[in-house]
């Protein structure tokens, strides 16, 4: 993984002033190059593969935005948090007003309180 350091520049922040390293994404790979991925060396078709993974992205929609976590064998969790302004008192709170959006958290799957996703990477200051 590329990584560049960068300096924070939210003035709000403990951290102003500091250096960071901040992920490099060098590509966007979309379904279509995911689709040839898995499709390679399997027997599976490419249009069973799209029926499927469109189902799947659905079914995982749909429970997320029912405010259900996903659990995805050897992956790890999904869920939806609302994120808010915050008010003195909770007769105060117009959801139309203070809720700013809503953000998806992914927790990779763990062994030991080690992710799998992230065991043998490396990395490099981007150039």
């Amino acid at each position: 993984m590329k990584y560049e350091i960068k300096q924070e520049t939210k003035p709000t922040l403990k951290t102003f002033g500091k250096y960071k390293a901040v992920t490099v994404h060098t590509d966007t790979v979309d379904t279509s190059q995911i689709l040839k991925e898995v499709c390679e060396n399997n027997p599976i078709s490419e249009g069973a593969v799209v029926a499927v993974a469109m189902r799947l992205s659905e079914v995982i929609s749909r429970h997320l935005r029912r405010g259900d976590r996903v659990r995805l064998d050897d992956w790890g969790l999904m869920k939806l948090e609302i994120e808010s302004d915050k008010v003195d008192r909770p007769e105060d709170f117009r959801a139309g007003k203070h809720i700013r959006g809503v953000r998806l958290h992914f927790l990779p799957e763990s062994s030991k309180g080690k992710p799998e996703l992230y065991q043998d990477m490396t990395y490099e200051r981007a150039k």
